[in-house]
């Protein structure tokens, strides 16, 4: 692995000639042997350079705290597929296809992603024009048997909540297969920052999913810090950690309010819902927006916390605290709640691996991971948060999951409101360097939140890739489903909780 890809830290820039080229047999023979070795696909992208595409592969390696890094161009229009055998890449493959026009040979299974439009012609910047694809209009995959049936649901859904289409080939109750299919609302967020940083271009980051304003505004201001060479303050590193672990718990809290509705366990939920607000309003005291909106900017923090405001903070998070692990209990003492939560929707360790979940789906199969430990950025370098996790891979793992990371995430939050350093929360900014590739890696709530930049020789981003966790835990709700009741989705699919929008970007 280290003999053919360029290692380095998260939160690192590089210049972009120092990413080795391959020939096409030694990367993808890279990737391949690097999975093996425990390291996992991070981001796959491609590239526009001098009339061709280069495709690059990130890949993190938990244990020793590394990102590697390597490239191959494509010859023509066409590129082996390894989705077959690592199938943590297939998403990316189809992405890049549905980007670039690449044909992935040999893909099983090469069906679009967002809906990009079609190719006919690629640009110095990589954009693609051409007549829209028709959104939603594909094939899917069929099992065919005397009693199979086929059920539809959405792209349009009951709720307030963005479209998506879940196809389920059923046997009677039993869910042989689903298919998921989104992209139905693509905005093009990767290409609105071409040519930037412009001003916009940090309000669009924090909105690539709005439950994640902090996970993504963190990685960018760590892409922006890393190419200039800035370097934000400690007061500011610690505020961002406080404001990262408050959006963590707001959406935990939601979430495990939201598992025990499903189930119909109304006082947990209704409990849940109230505490999540404190949580929220926590956040709206620190910067003056619920969902942290402009808390996080390149080079520190756009709002400080005095003495009178981290006192007012530490006494709602007790309160919180409180309330929150009451509400809990509640489920935990309540034999009909953990009948419907344990053995629904489970998925193994390996199963987990082999499709590169990341986040509380991850660690509630066992998969001891976490970005904040594992590829250390800001406060969490000098305060280390304990990485909790289960093993059953169930719906009740992933609520267990979520319980343990809220408590771990209030003392954390208490320790740092308590200590704050002194001194600016601003560091000052530089241009950005040419011809360098810049990656940021932070733990949202959902788990690894992943930005990489590439700026051309005058300091403006040539290409941004985003990875929303969603990107890689969608599958994992998928192989959740299988060889359960249909009547389980519900169950299933809020303990995932993922992003519509963090997926079609």
């Amino acid at each position: 692995m280290t003999s053919t890809m360029r290692t380095f830290r998260n939160g690192s820039a590089l210049p972009l000639g120092d990413v080795p080229v391959l020939e096409t047999e030694s990367f993808l023979k890279a990737i391949l042997d690097a999975t093996v070795h425990g390291w996992r696909v991070s981001s796959y992208f491609g590239l526009p350079r001098g009339g061709g595409l280069r495709i690059y592969c990130l890949m993190s390696s938990d244990s020793r705290g590394s990102l590697g890094m390597a490239a191959a161009d494509v010859a023509g229009n066409a590129f082996p597929s390894i989705a077959e055998f690592c199938p943590q890449i297939q998403m990316f493959e189809r992405e890049v296809a549905e980007q670039f026009g690449v044909v992935f040979e040999d893909s099983p299974w090469p069906k679009p992603v967002r809906f990009e439009r079609r190719l006919t012609d690629r640009t110095a910047a990589g954009c693609r024009t051409g007549r829209p694809s028709d959104v939603g209009v594909m094939e899917y995959y069929q099992v065919k048997g005397h009693e199979v049936h086929e059920v539809a649901v959405g792209p349009v859904h009951a709720g307030i909540i963005e479209p998506g289409h879940f196809r389920f080939q059923c046997y009677g109750e039993q869910v042989l297969h689903l298919e998921i299919s989104l992209g139905y609302q693509h905005r093009g967020v990767e290409r609105l920052v071409l040519g930037g940083p412009h001003p916009a271009s940090l309000h669009q980051m924090e909105t690539v999913a709005g439950d994640t304003t902090i996970g993504h505004g963190l990685a960018y201001a760590m892409v922006i810090e890393a190419l200039s060479g800035t370097m934000a303050p400690a007061r500011a590193h610690a505020l961002r950690g406080v404001a990262l672990e408050l959006e963590r718990l707001a959406n935990h809290t939601g979430d495990l309010g939201a598992i025990a509705g499903d189930v119909g366990y109304l006082p947990t939920a209704s409990f849940c819902g109230r505490i999540r607000g404190d949580f929220l309003n926590m956040t709206a005291e620190l910067c003056g927006s619920r969902f942290g909106r402009g808390m996080v900017v390149p080079g520190g923090v756009g709002f400080d916390c005095g003495p009178e405001l981290a006192e007012t903070l530490l006494k709602k998070s007790a309160a919180a605290r409180t309330d929150l692990a009451n509400a809990v209990e509640l489920l935990w003492e309540t034999p009909s709640v953990m009948a419907r939560l344990e053995n629904t929707g489970p998925l193994t360790a390996e199963a987990a691996r082999e499709l590169g979940l990341v986040g509380p789906a991850a660690r509630a199969c066992g998969v001891n991971m976490d970005v904040r430990r594992d590829h250390t950025f800001g406060i969490y370098s000098m305060a280390q948060i304990p990485v909790a996790t289960a093993s059953t891979g169930d719906v009740h793992a992933r609520t267990l999951v979520r319980w343990l990371e809220a408590e771990k995430s209030l003392y954390f939050i208490d320790e740092q409101l308590r200590h704050l350093p002194g001194g600016a929360c601003m560091g000052k900014s530089n241009g950005l360097a040419g011809e360098h590739i810049a990656v940021a890696l932070t733990e949202g709530w959902r788990g690894e939140v992943c930005h990489v930049a590439v700026t051309d020789d005058a300091g403006r981003f040539a290409r941004y890739k985003v990875v929303d966790p969603s990107f890689h835990n969608w599958p994992g709700l998928a192989m959740a489903l299988r060889g359960q009741q249909i009547s389980d989705f519900p169950l299933c699919n809020k303990s995932f909780n993922l992003s519509y929008c963090g997926f079609d970007l």
